[in-house]
């Protein structure tokens, strides 16, 4: 899957971006609404992780679904 489906399906995939960063609220997700670098920049927030760190764990979830 890339990325621009997952912005077409953000709203259905809302729930396994919640297991998977389950700090991020439900009013950030909707925020981010399918938002790569706002996703990034969240995850880079919550769990004081580095830019790349973020990217790679986004392009492994990417990878994932």
């Amino acid at each position: 899957m890339n990325w621009d489906q997952i912005e077409g399906k953000w709203k259905q995939l809302s729930g396994n971006i919640k297991s998977k960063w389950g700090d991020l609220t439900d009013d950030e997700i909707a925020e981010i609404d399918g938002d790569r670098d706002a996703l990034e920049g969240k995850i880079q927030a919550k769990y004081g992780k580095s830019k790349e760190e973020a990217k790679q764990e986004v392009s492994a979830f990417i990878d994932a679904l």
